[in-house]
């Protein structure tokens, strides 16, 4: 056979360098957020700040003014009322309907005009609650959710799994005979939760995973895939270009399936990290006008940078190095801003949706929050899961009935008598508010709180009533009596 040239027309997705800087960024928190642009704009002097917003209604600074593509009805958040005015543009002689409350402490009544923003202390994010939490929107049976807890309880801060799969069947025994083709089964689900890869045992494994998530077409892909699984160990050996000639395989190639290789995490857990709390700004506002619930990005959530025009006067008018560098300083620049423009955009049309599914929530409290999980929102959005997932953590929506982390809104669903469903954190408010009822001589038991539900439609177990109060940390009720 002579070797031959062909050219080939497809279609490829791959991660280039704009596209890992707008998943990065999309996953940090304002303060992160922050941070990471002000390093940038130290380094990059064809960076700088805008001027601030223009103040919002009434001088509130913390609302951005709505945009035409915000006044498009197809973004228009859901109506909670037939009266909603032809147009989103604020009345400035209305003012947005404020009442809000924080966790701990006094509800107040206000205009929205606070002089300063409201700031809130945010829980540390756990890698094992953030997986918890995508496990329990997963559309598995109980069984399946038994085991997929016992797994990431096994996953370490780094997002490897400790010990065999022999462990786990231990932990899960008596209650649960799993068998260990079981349990490899929620395992690999668990592995392609957000981060992608957490629940590996090995580098290997762990980075064949992110790999498997990629395009067919992605280039360098099924060199990596071979490296990945058999050759890591003789790579960080030999290095590309001997392992190149010991597979037969030119040197060029190697290198961009290495590449590839670089580009993946090997430690997915790091991403997620529990450190200390940090103080957070929302990142995206809820309010209330003329019946109609919207939203609007805060004026913090979206930093704004521009080009110097002074440096970038000088492109071709340098010397041939600083030319160069003035050249790839300027096209780093305009990615940033690119990323940072997307970045709003996710979070705000995430936040519409979320405003859209629970505007009973926010109309009537928690016992009226539905049940909704990632898919369905990622299905009504067009993103694929994980970004709603990168979208939602540690990203905070102020409404009237306090701030809170996206995520809050997310809840798994039990099916009611009635034909419809009650999420997870409506059964909670219901739990609270008749244990907060209950006779303090005569605490209602679970069973009882069981019964009580089931009457109202909402056929719970009781050891799924016991683990929502172990949930809201509410005691058992022998030990509330005695507390009475």
């Amino acid at each position: 056979m002579k070797p031959t040239l062909q050219t080939r027309l497809g279609q490829q997705l791959s991660l280039t360098p704009q596209l890992r800087q707008a998943i990065r960024l999309l996953q940090l928190s304002s303060v992160e957020l922050e941070t990471e642009l002000n390093e940038a704009l130290e380094a990059n002097p064809l960076l700088e700040r805008e001027d601030e917003a223009e103040p919002g209604p009434e001088g509130d600074d913390s609302f951005i003014a709505p945009s035409d593509a915000d006044k498009a009805p197809e973004a228009a958040p859901a109506e909670a009322a037939s009266d909603s005015p032809d147009s989103d543009d604020y009345d400035p002689g209305e003012g947005p309907e404020w009442y809000e409350s924080t966790a701990g402490g006094q509800e107040r009544r206000g205009s929205g005009d606070d002089e300063h923003e409201d700031f809130t202390a945010a829980a540390p994010v756990n890698l094992h609650d953030h997986l918890l939490w995508q496990l329990q929107l997963s559309h598995l049976g109980p069984r399946d959710l038994a085991i997929g807890q016992a797994v990431i309880e096994a996953i370490n801060d780094d997002g490897y799994l400790l010990g065999p799969i022999e462990d786990i069947q231990a932990a899960l025994a008596p209650e649960i005979l799993a068998e260990p083709a079981e349990i490899e089964t929620v395992l690999r689900i668990v592995q392609h939760f957000d981060p992608v890869g957490a629940g590996a045992r090995s580098l290997s494994e762990c980075l064949c995973v992110q790999l498997s998530l990629l395009s067919p077409e992605t280039p360098g892909l099924a060199l990596a895939r071979e490296v990945c699984r058999k050759h890591l160990d003789l790579l960080a050996r030999q290095g590309p270009a001997r392992l190149a000639a010991h597979l037969g395989q030119p040197a060029d190639e190697m290198d961009v399936a290495v590449a590839l290789l670089k580009s993946l995490d090997p430690k997915p857990g790091a991403q997620v990290s529990a450190g200390e709390a940090e103080y957070i700004a929302p990142d995206a506002i809820a309010y209330r006008q003329g019946g109609v619930w919207k939203v609007q990005l805060a004026a913090g959530s979206q930093p704004r940078l521009g080009i110097n025009r002074h440096y970038e006067s000088l492109i071709g008018k340098a010397s041939r190095e600083d030319d160069s560098y003035l050249r790839s300083q300027l096209q780093e620049a305009r990615w940033l801003i690119k990323s940072l423009e997307t970045r709003a955009d996710t979070l705000v049309r995430v936040a519409r949706a979320i405003v859209r599914q629970q505007s009973g929530f926010l109309d009537h409290g928690h016992e009226a929050m539905r049940p909704l999980t990632l898919r369905e929102v990622a299905e009504e959005l067009d993103l694929h899961e994980s970004t709603i997932s990168r979208a939602t953590t540690r990203k905070y929506l102020r409404t009237p009935r306090g701030t809170f982390e996206f995520k809050h809104f997310f809840s798994s669903g039990i099916a009611t008598d009635h034909g419809g469903s009650a999420s997870a954190t409506a059964i909670q408010a219901m739990l609270r508010k008749l244990i907060d009822a209950e006779n303090p001589r005569a605490p209602l038991s679970d069973q009882r709180l069981a019964e009580i539900l089931k009457g109202e439609g909402i056929p719970v177990a009781r050891r799924t009533v016991a683990k929502y109060r172990e949930a809201m940390n509410i005691s058992a009720s022998n030990e509330r009596q005695r507390l009475a």
